[in-house]
């Protein structure tokens, strides 16, 4: 587990608020490469585009329809949120995959900012536009009146589970992934089951490309299922 340790780029000192660290380095590229892909790739705004400014184009229509689909026309004003969320976490999971590299999503500390962003983010919307009706949410008419309230409970802790959720569950499958290609790696130096594991690491890396592709479709997803819940409680 000593790929997962946060320490100084400098120095062997203490880790502090301000220190910067590998964990610091590797989502200053990531945020780097959203950069360069967008403001660097698309300066020329050709009609014909480059192979960059294709690929951004895929990024901008693929995460504006998810926008559209999941929260309406009115939850289109976030979208430069959510797609910022979305290629940092899509970024920040691909260039982990890089040998000798860190993954600062594998750490609770980084997942649990962006989740417990989205958690306030939305709440906040869901008063400002609603107000108290907001609250309705939580309140299923549909359901039998005696049971309303043991429904309500239970709405209420799912709701303020889902940044807990929302964040191990991306953090949890980055180090486990990780994780599990160390644990194969180490059994490359015997002679003997160096070929299996080689064969293994392969597949585990191709999987674990695809899970790192997943894991940030997964939590912008879930990011706009909550804005849709905040925009149209009712629904």
């Amino acid at each position: 587990m000593d790929q997962f340790i946060v320490k100084p780029l400098f120095g062997d000192g203490p880790v502090m608020w301000y220190t910067p660290t590998n964990a610091t380095l590797w989502m200053l590229l990531a945020v780097l490469c959203v950069v360069a892909l967008f403001v660097l790739g698309t300066r020329g705004r050709a009609v014909i585009p480059t192979r960059l400014q294709s690929v951004a184009e895929v990024f901008y229509g693929f995460i504006y329809k998810m926008v559209e689909d999941v929260t309406g026309h009115d939850g289109v004003k976030y979208f430069p949120w959510i797609m910022t969320l979305f290629l940092f976490i899509f970024f920040s999971n691909m260039l982990a995959l890089i040998p000798t590299a860190f993954a600062p999503t594998s750490h609770i500390a980084v997942t649990a900012v962006l989740g417990f962003g989205v958690f306030i983010a939305v709440t906040v919307i869901g008063f400002v536009k609603n107000g108290a009706s907001f609250l309705g949410m939580f309140w299923m008419k549909e359901a039998p009146l005696f049971l309303r309230p043991v429904i309500a409970v239970i709405e209420v802790i799912s709701y303020f589970v889902r940044p807990v959720s929302h964040s191990i569950r991306l953090a949890g499958n980055i180090t486990a992934g990780h994780a599990v290609v160390k644990v194969f790696a180490a059994f490359a130096g015997i002679a003997l089951i160096a070929p299996v594991s080689i064969l293994a690491i392969t597949a585990i890396y191709a999987l674990e490309v695809l899970v790192a592709v997943i894991q940030a479709y997964v939590f912008t997803i879930l990011t706009c299922v909550y804005l849709k819940d905040a925009l149209h409680p009712a629904h």
